[in-house]
């Protein structure tokens, strides 16, 4: 999700859903401790429930951040064990340290040896050469003795080598199957599904068997799935937010984000989403992802494009 799950994301799908706990981007440890810590790190009261999702390898920098992590006010903070991409292998994050599960055992320590903030890991069933079902318990084994309790689980194996990330999320099979013997099998910790989950009935059928389900990229090109989130998992009893009502209370903190000196794409490219399913819809991505760029009044054309949720 990265350079898609920024603050202006999540500040959006925060008025979908007041329950769901928002995961930032992936920002490395090089990121926080040798550039602009706070441009990473800056985030929205509103947004909370929320974590930050760190990715590294070096446990003296890891616990570093985590630090930086709680000093900002974040209530949690997420180990990427996931992640395929070559870039992120080169520098040892990410899914090719399954292959290290002393490494990341020694990682969690640290960061749970310097703060208070829960500690969590996001990672795949395996990865080509390690995707065995006794590699997979030996990883959450040795990660859980090291104190981490919450593992969310990629139900894909990621190959590491021939495979574009896209290619990851799509060629190897899902085995859910997998996913729910390890929560059959490590029953005291927290087992969070994730992967090819689309709709609010799959989420209600996972968590007959796991503690939580994750939506990733279906979250951010479908957001309005969020929508009846609080309604459905979470028991709320509040009313549901239309997609009228969401843009009409994000029109504030885009005028505030262009005061400030932003520009509106910032915040719309991140809407699209809502332009889905109903007559209309293509001209509604037509407007913020192409007109924006052609006017001198952008915030007319959010109005335009504002009209034509009406009712929706």
């Amino acid at each position: 999700m990265m350079d898609w799950t920024d603050r202006h994301c999540r500040y959006f799908l925060r008025l979908l859903s007041k329950h769901t706990l928002l995961y930032t981007e992936m920002v490395t440890t090089g990121a926080l401790l040798h550039n602009d810590a706070q441009r990473f790190l800056r985030h929205d009261v509103s947004e909370h429930p929320l974590a930050l999702q760190l990715g590294g390898s070096v446990p003296a920098d890891l616990a570093a951040c985590a630090r930086l992590a709680e000093e900002a006010g974040y209530d949690e903070v997420n180990l990427n064990v996931g992640c395929p991409s070559d870039r992120v292998q080169n520098n040892m994050i990410g899914a090719c340290l399954m292959a290290h599960p002393a490494l990341v055992a020694d990682c969690v320590k640290a960061m749970r040896d310097a703060v208070a903030t829960p500690i969590t890991v996001k990672h795949r069933i395996g990865i080509n050469g390690r995707d065995s079902y006794a590699e997979l318990c030996d990883f959450v084994g040795q990660v859980r003795e090291a104190g981490c309790r919450s593992f969310t689980v990629h139900a894909r194996i990621a190959i590491l080598e021939g495979l574009s990330p896209k290619e990851n999320r799509e060629i190897p099979p899902l085995r859910y199957d997998v996913a729910a013997q390890l929560k059959a099998d490590f029953p005291d910790l927290e087992i969070v599904l994730n992967g090819g989950i689309k709709t609010l009935d799959e989420c209600r059928t996972h968590l007959e068997t796991f503690d939580g389900v994750m939506l990733g990229r279906e979250a951010y090109h479908n957001p309005y799935v969020l929508a009846e989130v609080d309604q459905q998992l979470f028991g709320s009893a509040a009313p549901v937010v239309s997609r009228s009502e969401a843009m009409e209370r994000l029109r504030p903190y885009i005028v505030a984000h262009m005061e400030s000196g932003g520009a509106m794409h910032h915040i719309t490219r991140h809407i699209l989403g809502l332009g889905q399913g109903f007559p209309g819809a293509r001209r509604f991505r037509q407007l913020l992802s192409a007109d924006i760029h052609k006017t001198d009044a952008p915030l007319a054309v959010l109005d335009q494009a504002a009209e034509l949720l009406q009712g929706r």
